[in-house]
């Protein structure tokens, strides 16, 4: 289950939402091993598409660089669909590439009404996973 800060759910709405009609994308980072989402980082969609999406290879590698310095890895890999349920495509399922990863899709068909899923994909396997929404983190849980 994804555990996440409800602020961090309305920063990837938010983010969706300002990106649309082309599908957005970013990370939330974490101390590795940690499971806990904590730092927002938006990504540029390099395709600018409604249908797809890819990070910038120039900005992914520095950010990864970035997250092993700080001792972080991403904890929630989202990205936006503009027209069709939160559920991966095929293309996400192949490039699906961090098995300790949430893969949070947020569906911005209905504006009005964004539908947010998480799931795990590993070796091509989809699972969907619950999400917790929390105000904050308690301290039991640091």
């Amino acid at each position: 289950m994804l555990e996440i800060e409800s602020g961090l759910i309305d920063a990837m709405i938010a983010h969706s939402l300002a990106d649309h009609p082309d599908e957005a994308c970013g990370i939330i980072a974490g101390q590795c091993d940690s499971d806990r989402p904590i730092r927002f980082i938006p990504m540029m969609n390099a395709d600018r598409s409604p249908t797809f999406y890819r990070f910038d290879s120039g900005e992914q590698l520095r950010l990864w660089r970035e997250l092993d310095d700080a001792g972080e890895e991403p904890i929630v890999i989202y990205h936006s669909h503009t027209a069709t349920e939160a559920y991966p495509s095929r293309t996400d399922i192949s490039y699906a590439s961090e098995p300790r990863a949430h893969y949070v899709v947020i569906s911005t068909r209905d504006e009005d009404m964004p539908e947010v899923r998480s799931y795990r994909i590993i070796d091509g396997i989809v699972t969907e996973e619950g999400i917790r929404v929390v105000a904050e983190y308690s301290p039991a849980s640091k």
